[in-house]
Formats: structure tokens, sequence, C-alpha cells
């Protein structure tokens, strides 16, 4: 069902510091309602998404004008239309998940002087959606006075519409924008180059049907798609493992049928506010504009690893039709202007988890935690010295009041504190061997320091190594300790990790987590003592904490404290065990899998003097049984 409703209720305009009106023109109202099979919350992820709205509607690119914005997120933007060159400034977009949003634009150029935008999703009684979109636009001149009815109450209302009755049949089909596929869109002599490089990811190994899903991506993708791909957003789609789609992007980039790109991502707005295309370029101090906030990259959080095809295959540009819509922080679950001592109340339905009501420029937040037994209403608002300390517990469908009892505007923001899992992030990314072996010239600039947040260190040493010179000469023996690297380089990229440095018959090697280095450096010794029955054997060190990346001898390499004291551990090792810090031992993923494998190890107290380190070190010596 629609319903069209276009009234003309006042004479109203804006007038801006550069261009003056001497005429008022009358504010045209369009209010157009359809009924929708889908939920509200289904329908918002596609409905809220302005950008790709405006895309599907007919709104040409937009070029934004102040990249470094006023205070609460104001924008200056230009387009152009019909060869007329429109520039307007954008109020911060305000929006309720999963019913409400709305803009403001004030328009310096072009044939408006105002638009405003609003629209409202409400749960039908029988299932589905009652979708209200209003758009409220004031001409400036004679032009927008004829013009506004043609392009915005005839041809927007028939592409609004369209664009809805697509989101919803999406949504009842099961489809999302990842599998909005259409013509083909390759570049000249793309498809040859793209044939090439399928033929050759499938002799390198690559998962065949994975290879076709990924030339399917390239070739006929959205480009709002194809020019941000995510590995692990569209392993999900896929219904594919996680590692194995990462590994085939990153041959496909090694292949020349992708390139791939650091994105560094505001710790608030969680947007990229810079891209690299190399780690040797990256900048870790930023700026966000749209947060006004300068912050320091880490690759723990901060920097995104994200692809787009080889422009000789196919060019996908990432242009923008709107900006600031809800979408683009879908994090944030309310935003809305507060003006000077003005208060708001509203109802709002939230998952279960923590949450953070912030206020743009003032710094900290009220952190609340959303359960089913959580209080129905609350009041917030900072205090004289900000926000309060307290946790409140919130229900899950509450009625929120917020006041702004300060003496200028704030822009109150409402967001999950839970990060998205689907990003590609550098901290991980670096640590696999894959990504080792194929962008070996992948380093930061001579002298940067970047945290990677907290890492297992593993150090090894062959043990009886010098014995077996003497034994079997030189050649052979030389050849058994090549041999010890690859299995341990199998055994270290098997549970995700990567070895960054050999030093003799030493190794230094990386993981994510305490139980994926154990789980590596048993595989290790038990390959070692099948492959050399006891003539050579792994003494090993494992241990946990924050570390930095830094570049050294051209290569990613990590130091600090963790990296010192894991250093130290393996010469405790007598061949057949692992040394574990005290704080690897006690994680408790490890000590789970010592409890389910009980039968396997025994784990005794080792006390030991470290060098460097003053005071006698609690260790832990687990042999296998």
């Amino acid at each position: 069902m629609i319903n069209l409703d276009t009234t003309f209720p006042k004479r109203t305009a804006y007038t801006s510091p550069e261009r003056e009106k001497t005429v008022l023109y009358q504010e045209i109202h369009y209010q157009w309602e359809w009924d929708l099979q889908s939920t509200p919350e289904d329908l918002w992820p596609l409905v809220a998404d302005t950008n790709r709205f405006d895309r599907d509607s007919g709104t040409p690119a937009l070029q934004i004008l102040n990249k470094d914005s006023s205070s609460n997120a104001n924008l200056k933007v230009r387009f152009s239309k019909y060869g007329f060159p429109f520039e307007y400034e954008q109020d911060a977009f305000e929006w309720t998940y999963p019913r409400r949003f709305g803009v403001t634009r004030k328009y310096t150029k072009g044939v408006m002087s105002a638009l405003r935008i609003q629209a409202d999703l409400e749960p039908r009684a029988g299932g589905g959606t009652h979708l209200t979109y209003q758009v409220w636009a004031t001409p400036a001149n004679i032009l927008g006075v004829l013009g506004i009815p043609f392009q915005i109450g005839l041809i927007f209302r028939r592409t609004f519409g369209a664009s809805f009755l697509k989101y919803d049949r999406m949504v009842n089909t099961g489809q999302t924008t990842l599998s909005t596929f259409g013509k083909p869109r390759l570049a000249p002599g793309g498809r040859a180059r793209l044939l090439t490089y399928q033929n050759n990811l499938l002799n390198s190994g690559s998962d065949p049907a994975l290879v076709t899903r990924l030339i399917e991506t390239l070739e006929q993708a959205d480009d709002l798609v194809a020019s941000r791909l995510r590995p692990y957003e569209l392993a999900d789609y896929w219904q594919a493992d996680r590692k194995a789609v990462l590994d085939l992007f990153l041959r496909a980039t090694r292949a020349g049928l992708l390139n791939f790109r650091w994105d560094i991502l505001c710790p608030l707005c969680r947007t990229p506010k810079s891209t690299t295309a190399e780690l040797s370029t990256l900048k870790p101090e930023v700026h966000c504009e749209s947060c006004h906030i300068d912050f320091t990259a880490n690759f723990e959080r901060s920097v995104e690893l994200t692809f787009r095809p080889n422009e000789a295959i196919r060019v996908a540009p990432a242009l923008e039709f709107c900006i600031g819509g809800p979408q683009n922080t879908p994090h944030v679950v309310y935003q809305k202007l507060l003006n000077a001592g003005e208060t708001t109340t509203f109802p709002i339905t939230l998952e279960p988890g923590r949450y953070r009501l912030r206020a743009m420029d003032l710094s900290g937040g009220q952190f609340l935690y959303v359960e089913p037994h959580g209080v129905a209403a609350l009041d917030l608002q900072p205090g004289p010295d900000g926000w309060p300390n307290d946790e409140p517990r919130l229900a899950l469908s509450p009625t929120l009041t917020v006041t702004n009892p300060l003496d200028h505007p704030h822009l109150y923001l409402l967001e999950r504190m839970a990060w998205s899992d689907q990003s590609v992030l550098a901290a991980e990314v670096i640590i696999l061997q894959q990504f080792r072996d194929l962008f070996s010239r992948e380093a930061l600039r001579p002298g940067e320091q970047i945290s990677v947040g907290s890492l297992a260190v593993v150090f090894t040493d062959l043990r009886d190594s010098t014995r077996l010179y003497r034994q079997i000469g030189d050649a052979p023996a030389f050849g058994r300790v090549m041999e010890h690297f690859d299995l341990l380089k199998q055994a270290v990229a098997e549970q995700n990790g990567s070895i960054v440095k050999t030093i003799g018959d030493a190794v230094m090697a990386v993981f994510r987590t305490p139980t994926e280095a154990m789980r590596a450096m048993l595989s290790a010794q038990i390959a070692l003592d099948n492959t050399f029955k006891g003539l050579l054997s792994l003494k090993t060190g494992i241990h946990f904490g924050p570390a930095i990346a830094v570049t050294l001898n051209e290569r990613l390499d990590y130091f600090g404290t963790t990296v010192n004291f894991a250093s130290r551990l393996e010469k405790f090792s007598e061949g057949k065990d692992i040394i574990l810090s005290e704080t690897v031992y006690n994680d408790p993923e490890i000590q789970e899998f010592l409890k389910a494998n009980g039968d396997l190890f025994m784990s005794e107290p080792v006390t030991a003097q470290l060098k460097g380190f003053d005071e006698k070190i609690q260790l832990w010596r687990v042999r296998r049984g």
C-alpha cells in the first residue's frame, strides 16, 4: 500500500550568509507510506543505509567540502544535478534504532534553500512494518518552485518506493547487499586477466568453490561492496571458514587479482579516517574530523585490512551519495542534537550487553548494562564534573530521558561497546605465516612503533645440535636443522601463528593466544621426535603479554618486556617439555586444555632467576607423559 500526501503548509525560507533572498517561497511537504512485510529490525540495515538508498534512488555522488567539520558533525557538501551546482550544510543525522531517522540540510547553492527528511518504521499489529517517509523542501527561486514537484514529488516518489520495496523483497528472500549482483563491470581486457588469475589461484591449491565465489563477486558485485571487500564478512555470508577465505584473499592479492589497503579506524565512530596501501606509509597519528579527536592507531583495534579489485580487472570507485547516515556507524543506536537545557524522552529497543551514552566534544560517558531484568526507565545527564561513574542495569526495551544541562548544544549518542568481529585487524593478519611469506616486504617505517596488543611469544632452540654436527658431519647435520625449521614452520602456521625470525638454531614465533602457541609447540615436538628419533629435541618457552611492532632488518618484528621475558625461558627447557610463564599457565584456556588432557601431561613449578629481572620468577614446566 502506498499513500501520498503533498502539502504547502507555510511560507518560509532559510537565508544563508553567502546568499541573501528577497523572496520567500512556500515549503512543500511530501508524505509517502508503505506497508511492508519485513520487521523494522530486519529492514533497518537497508533502509537506514542512506548512502546505498540515495544511490539506488538516483541521487548523484557527493563531494565533502569541509573534511574537518565544525562541531556536532555538521558537514558541507557539493553535488551537481541536471547541470546545476548544489551546495548545502548538513546537520548531524538523528535516529533511534530501529524506528526513526532524519536529517536537515541548509542549501547555499542550487534551487532549494532547505530540505528536511524523516523516515518512521512502525511495527504492524499483524507483522511487518508501516514505513512513512516525509520530505520538507523549500525552494530558493522559481526554478525550485518548478523543479521540486518534478524531481521530488514525481521522480523520487517513484524511485524511493522502488528502493523500499526492493529492500523488503531482499529481506523476505534472505538476500543481503553482498548478494546484490548486476551486469559485469570489468575493465577493458579485464575478463582475460580474470580468467588467468583464476587459473593461477586454482593451480596454487585454493578451494575451487571459494575461488568461484570470489570471481563472481569481483565480476558482478555492487560497487559499494566491491570498493571495500571484507574477507570475514564474505566468509560469513558464504558460510565458509574465515581462515580459508582470508588465505584466498591474500593469495589473490599476491597474484594481482586484488589490492589490499590498511584502513585506520576512529576509536569512537569506528569508520576509516586514513587509508594506505603499504604499512611503510602508515602514519599512526590520525585526526577524526567527525568526532573532533586526535588518536594514535594501534594494530589491535584501529587498523583493518580490506581489499578491492585490481583496477586492471575492475574499477570500483568508492563514491559517497549520503554522508553520516545511521548505518555509517551501526554501533550507534541513538543520536540526537540537544540544545542547551533541552530534555528528550524516548523508548528504544536494545540487545543485551554494554552501552555508553556520550556527548560529542565532552569526554567520558555514562556506561549502561542492558539485561532482561534491568530498570524500565532511566534519567541520564552529565554532571558538573562529567559523567557518573556507576553502570546502571537497563531493561531490553526501556524508556530513556536524556537532558543536556550544558550551556550550548551537544550531539548525544548511545552506542554499543562491543566491536564487530568481521574486521581483519592488523594485529591478527601480520602474525599469520601466510602473510609473512607472501608479503615479506610489508613493514613499518624505520623507527615507527605501533602497539599490537597482547601476543603469545615463543622462543625455541634445538637440544643436542652441536653433538649432532660432531657425530654426522656438517652437511648432513645442517640438512637436519633445515628440516627442523620446516616442521616447526608447518606446526606454527597450522595454529595461525608465524615465525618472526631465526637466530642460528633458535626461532622466535608469535600467536594471538597462549593455547595456539601451546598446541603448535606440542605438535612441533612430536613431529621432531617422529622424524629424528631422539637425535634432536626442541626446547621451548612461552610468555603472553603486550608487545610493540617495529621494523628490524626490513622485516616486521616485535619488542618490549614481553619479548625480553619470553626470550629467557627456553634455556630452562630440557627438550621434551615446554616452559610456561605464570601468566600463560594461569590462562583459563591453558588450564582447560591441561585438565582436558590430564593423562598426557605433567605440570610442575620451576623457580628461576632470569637475566635482567631482579626477583626470582615462578615458571611452570609441562612435560609430555
